[in-house]
């Protein structure tokens, strides 16, 4: 009787992790300190790591070689994961959450409307709405504590309404609230991985579906306000009409109208309002950076509003919302879904296995920034830039799936920024705690009241 065959290949590497016993432990962190979850991951097993958490199995990968492979090396791999596979209960099957024909499809749509030409046309409706944004705050100075994230919200949406879709988004009322409950929910199919039915009257749910509907107005609203005046324009709207009518089923159609639209005003405010957010908090803890700011807008705007020419001007400004981004990425993790095996740094990835890329934890990696947690414009100064790897500063994202609209989002940062601080003075709230909350962006949990002063 012949001997079994001895098979001679190398056992396959699988990352360290956490033990099954603590399962229970991460569980809890998954649902209510997410960042503290990824952090103390890295910082106890390095690049690399399995943790099992319920029923399923993350593996995180905390390089910039290692999210260069997911991200961009072998991208094709590695469908949209954990947390965005549920959102899509919550915000349907837009450029966010799509893959494959659809998500390319929708990406050659919108892609004309976010070129370099027609962002630069943009920047007087910026302007404008900054210079609006610094007359509101003018006239609450010293009548007590605003909610700048509120404010930015408002800002970040006008934008949005008048840049790519003309329209007025103002005229649609509660939106921004309706985005946080989208948001609330699609974080809640994430925790509980998708297994809570949709139809039961949990107060989140409740709130959500009460959201969905009014959003479900806002696009109605839209669409048939465009189709009134002419759906010829360059914009996303018209170039949504013009799509989504190609459709041999009109109700697929208006789902995708629905589901893109909603996308489109969900990603295209929210990760810009909570950069501003986080980057007036920063302000008023670095008065030096501060009057640095301060300095730079007066020389380059003097009385007049920012201008396109300016972007490059306004390098210090710049320098600030990039640090801000490294310290709070707007895309705070990158979910991904294993389609085959592959191989990671030497580590073992099976087909179907969850896989994380987090630039929170690579923007304060010990092994790429010199005291990580301290906030410091001048790392983003291009002579100290040139020898950093491109993928050690991710707050985008990066490869095919790289963030559409970042050119605008910087843009609208700056201006406003800059804006603002050449008049005024913000000051957190005495005694009010400042707090991440990373949902689908990392926002300031609660909002942020803070008191205006004007500068006489």
């Amino acid at each position: 009787m012949a001997a079994p065959l001895v098979s001679l290949a190398p056992p396959r590497r699988t990352p360290p992790g956490p033990p099954r016993t603590a399962t229970f432990g991460l569980l809890n962190k998954l649902t209510w300190n997410r960042l503290a979850l990824m952090s103390q991951a890295a910082a106890e097993y390095g690049d690399a790591v399995r943790m099992a958490i319920g029923p399923k199995v993350l593996y995180f990968f905390n390089s910039p070689e290692y999210a260069k492979h997911v991200l961009a090396d072998n991208a094709g791999n590695y469908h949209k994961g954990i947390g965005l596979v549920q959102a899509k209960r919550a915000i349907g099957d837009g450029l966010l959450t799509s893959d494959g024909p659809l998500w390319r499809k929708q990406r050659k749509m919108i892609q004309p409307v976010f070129q370099a030409k027609r962002i630069a046309q943009q920047a007087g409706v910026i302007a404008a709405e900054a210079g609006q944004l610094v007359e509101r705050l003018q006239r609450r100075a010293g009548t007590g504590p605003v909610d700048i994230t509120e404010e930015m919200t408002g800002l970040t949406l006008g934008v949005l309404g008048q840049a790519l879709l003309d329209a007025d988004l103002s005229a649609y009322a509660g939106v921004g609230h309706s985005f946080e409950a989208v948001q609330d929910q699609a974080m809640f199919e994430m925790v509980t991985l998708g297994m809570v039915p949709m139809w039961m009257p949990l107060p989140k749910q409740l709130r959500f579906r009460k959201a969905r509907e009014n959003l479900e107005r806002v696009v109605n609203g839209l669409v048939a306000d465009r189709l009134a005046r002419g759906s010829d324009g360059d914009d996303v709207m018209s170039r949504l009409i013009d799509s989504t009518r190609r459709e041999a089923d009109p109700e697929v159609g208006r789902q995708r109208m629905r589901d893109e639209l909603v996308t489109l005003l969900l990603a295209g405010h929210e990760t810009t309002a909570s950069t501003l957010s986080w980057t007036f908090f920063l302000l008023d803890k670095h008065p030096a950076v501060w009057q640095r700011l301060h300095d730079e807008a007066v020389e380059v705007l003097g009385d007049r509003p920012p201008e396109y020419e300016d972007l490059h001007r306004l390098t210090y400004t710049s320098m600030v919302i990039e640090e801000v981004m490294r310290l709070y990425p707007p895309v705070w993790i990158l979910p991904r879904l294993a389609q085959a095996d592959d191989e990671i740094g030497g580590y073992f990835v099976p087909a179907g296995a969850d896989v994380v890329v987090c630039p929170y934890t690579i923007h304060r990696h010990p092994r790429l920034w010199t005291d990580p947690e301290r906030f410091d414009p001048e790392r983003f100064n291009p002579a100290r830039t040139s020898a950093r790897s491109s993928y050690a500063y991710i707050p985008f994202g990066a490869g095919p799936r790289f963030c559409v609209g970042n050119h605008l989002g910087m843009m609208e940062a700056v201006f406003v920024l800059a804006s603002v601080v050449r008049k005024l003075r913000l000051a957190t709230q005495p005694g009010y705690r400042v707090a991440p909350e990373p949902m689908l962006s990392l926002r300031v949990r609660g909002g942020l009241p803070m008191l205006v002063s004007t500068l006489d």
